[in-house]
């Protein structure tokens, strides 16, 4: 896995899931607002606290998370 320096978690900030540095911005909340079809420059002006690396590493991060696992889903 590629240096996730960004990524962090503890149990007392959002629950324990992967945030951004520590802040109350997770992992799924970013790749959930480029999901719905948000560009990056938007979630940035959404988050202005956060930097182009943050988002470009919670991708890295959800990205190493989906090799770990194999979801079914339903027939095309």
């Amino acid at each position: 896995m590629t240096n996730l320096d960004r990524i962090t978690q503890s149990p007392g900030v959002m629950g324990g899931k992967a945030c951004v540095r520590g802040l109350r911005v997770t992992v799924a909340m970013i790749v959930n607002q480029l999901g719905a079809g948000h560009s990056m420059d938007q979630v940035l002006a959404d988050y202005p606290y956060l930097e182009r690396e943050d988002v470009l590493q919670a991708l890295r991060y959800a990205a190493w998370l989906s090799e770990d696992r194999e979801l079914v889903l339903a027939a095309a």
